[in-house]
């Protein structure tokens, strides 16, 4: 297997057989530029985020931090495979060898990297279960940085232990909705019980680091940049396979927040399009919130406030708020551009699994293959052990993503085993 941290991050911007939608100014309705962004991202991140550059080389700090985990492993899954009686070969690719147990620190690390090297001090963000903002408290701190995080209220309440990792790091976290922003407060005095959404938090800190010279805002998922640090995950996977004896996978499988599903299955669709391999990718979203499979594919705000760029993208809308399910980082209105884009051109299924069934298969995961993962995780497993147990054919190569473990989401699996 591999044993060398990747060298360079994948763009499929660079073979999309169409270009993607511009992202559009909220007030000209006309597509937004660097000057635009440029009050809440770093320069180098904004150019990412537009570039059609097929690969963008990895500075050497990035890589030495993510030397600590990288590359993640991808495991033959044969006690599942006896467990399940199938002749299919099941591999899962494992994000959760991470200091924070998930794929997040892919792009945390890097953004915290261009944001400190343009004198940036402080970042804000929003997270849903925790992982994303655990990961960037993590990467703010090896960079001598403090991030200050709005976690949707449901999660904060469920999840303390992301709170705990996000204050061992030195950074702060409050529950979303908040009195300490124009736009929570005007939320709590619209709905004062509420459970809270990816939406709105994603509002609050836009609105904090609008307001702060010093700060920028990072986002762990949605926006091109995102999914372009994530492209490591599936970077890794080519040569592991290759290495492994697989002349390609038949079928992937991975969670459909956006940036674990892009990360893994992006630089499979570019060899998909540049050589002809025929792998086929599967969307798994909660029914909870099934934007794709569910939702328009039109141009939305991707925060409540309408603080943000219009995205082109499949959308429940912005007032949309999930119930208060266990996959905390996957209860979002809309879908990352990119992936939109991706299954708007049929590079890419969906499907949407609910929670008990989702959380029933990430229990036969763990008794068999050992691994806890994360209810995020558990829709990859759960669409993957359906197509395996109905559809695979003998020596068909299935590989999943398991974007993060399970460990400090302990208590969404009582009662379910």
């Amino acid at each position: 297997m591999p044993s060398t941290v990747p060298t360079r991050w994948y763009n499929l911007n660079a073979d999309f057989p169409e270009p993607m939608p511009p992202a559009l100014n909220p007030a000209t309705d006309e597509p937004v530029t660097a000057d635009d962004l440029a009050p809440l991202f770093a320069e180098e991140l904004i150019a990412q985020e537009v570039s059609t550059q097929r690969y963008i080389d990895i500075p050497q700090a990035i890589r030495e931090v993510y030397a600590l985990w990288r590359p993640s492993p991808l495991v033959r899954a044969r006690r599942l495979e006896r467990e399940l009686g199938t002749k299919a070969k099941i591999y899962y690719k494992y994000e959760g060898v991470s200091p924070t147990g998930s794929h997040k620190p892919n792009t945390a690390v890097a953004q915290a990297f261009y944001n400190k090297a343009q004198g940036i001090s402080k970042l804000t963000t929003e997270t849903g279960a925790g992982q994303w903002g655990a990961s960037l408290a993590f990467a703010c701190a090896l960079f001598d940085m403090v991030a200050e995080v709005w976690q949707v209220r449901a999660s904060y309440d469920a999840k303390p232990y992301r709170r705990y990792q996000m204050e061992v790091y030195g950074s702060s976290c409050h529950p979303s909705p908040s009195d300490l922003t124009a736009s929570g407060r005007e939320l709590l005095d619209r709905m004062p019980d509420t459970t809270g959404s990816l939406g709105m938090a994603i509002s609050e800190a836009v609105e904090v680091a609008a307001g702060d010279p010093s700060a920028h805002y990072a986002l762990g998922s949605v926006l091109n940049h995102v999914m372009i640090h994530q492209s490591v995950i599936g970077e890794e996977l080519l040569e592991q396979l290759a290495a492994a004896g697989e002349e390609q996978a038949d079928i992937v499988f991975a969670c459909a927040g956006g940036s674990n599903l892009a990360g893994i299955t992006f630089p499979l669709i570019g060899q998909n399009l540049r050589e002809g391999t025929t792998t086929r990718f599967m969307a798994c979203e909660p029914e909870a919130a099934p934007s794709i499979t569910k939702g328009e594919y039109r141009y939305d705000f991707g925060d409540v406030a309408g603080l943000t760029p219009k995205l082109m993208m499949y959308t429940l809308g912005t007032d949309f708020v999930p119930p208060a399910i266990h996959a905390g980082g996957l209860r979002y209105h809309g879908m990352s551009p990119m992936v939109s884009h991706a299954v708007h051109l049929g590079l890419m299924g969906a499907t949407a699994i609910d929670q008990d069934t989702s959380f029933r298969a990430g229990v036969l995961f763990a008794r068999s293959e050992g691994i806890i993962p994360a209810p995020e995780s558990t829709h990859a497993i759960a669409g993957a052990l359906d197509y395996v147990t109905t559809s695979a054919r003998p020596d068909e190569v299935v590989v999943i993503g398991v974007s993060g473990n399970g460990v400090l989401d302990l208590p969404a699996y009582e009662g379910r085993v």
